[in-house]
């Protein structure tokens, strides 16, 4: 049977525009496709609750992709190495308390299971601001990343959600967003984005799971959004507490919802 252009055009476009009204209302809306956003969207799925996740980029997996300056491997510690086995991950110890995996297999795992699991991802979107009633985060504004690149004036779209995580990581754009709309009301110290502070591996991997929290009502932040939200220092390519941070704030979720 020959093949028709016009049927595989129509195929793309019914599908995607199901997937996309099926998901304007959902129980938790995640921006950013990273390590914590990925397991985040993956145990939310899992339990049955209905998750989108929108990434900026057309790949999905954040820094995790490149290891360390493209060093395909990464480090965790015995403490996520739990998730690894969650995710069918292949690693190997390094010494005490240091495992490795491939970062390519990491990430392509995340993002298959996580999908498998019942997470929608649309990639190419970003969350350009929020829906707020009045002082609680109910949606996200959205539009098409190019459109925010070549800087057009293109009205967004919106979708609802019960709760939002911002997992945008260093550029934490969400927390932002509602930062400047509502100056001073974040619940950190000084009630603003702090901002990441240079590398500190130890510390930055505790502190990335203490600052996985609510930062305003429907808002939660994760992984090194969470860390620059509060002012903790960044950590490398060491991924154990992006992974933990995602499986708390869908632990801490699931009890919202």
């Amino acid at each position: 049977m020959e093949l028709n252009e016009v049927i595989i055009t129509k195929a793309i476009i019914d599908r995607f525009y199901a997937k996309l009204k099926d998901n304007l209302e959902t129980d938790v809306a995640i921006v950013g496709g990273g390590p914590s956003g990925l397991v985040a969207g993956y145990y939310l799925a899992k339990a049955g609750k209905k998750v989108a996740l929108f990434e900026r980029k057309l790949s999905i997996g954040g820094g995790m992709w490149g290891g360390g300056m493209m060093f395909n491997e990464i480090v965790v510690q015995e403490a996520a190495v739990h998730i690894f086995d969650e995710f069918g991950v292949r690693y190997q110890k390094y010494e005490d308390n240091y495992y490795t995996s491939d970062s390519v297999e990491t990430t392509a795992s995340l993002t298959a299971k996580a999908v498998q699991a019942g997470l929608t991802i649309f990639n190419c979107m970003t969350a350009e601001d929020v829906m707020m009633r009045p002082d609680r985060v109910i949606g996200l504004v959205l539009n098409w990343s190019p459109v925010e690149m070549a800087g057009l004036h293109i009205d967004p779209l919106a979708m609802r959600s019960n709760f939002v995580i911002d997992a945008t990581g260093h550029d934490t754009n969400v927390v932002r967003v509602v930062h400047k709309k509502v100056p001073g009301k974040l619940d950190t110290p000084d009630g603003k984005v702090e901002g990441e502070k240079s590398m500190w591996s130890d510390k930055a991997e505790t502190l990335t799971l203490d600052n996985t929290k609510e930062v305003f009502p429907g808002l939660y932040v994760a992984g090194m959004a969470a860390n620059a939200t509060f002012g903790g220092p960044r950590m490398g390519p060491i991924f154990g507490g992006m992974l933990l941070s995602g499986e708390k704030v869908a632990k801490d979720l699931l009890t919202r919802l």
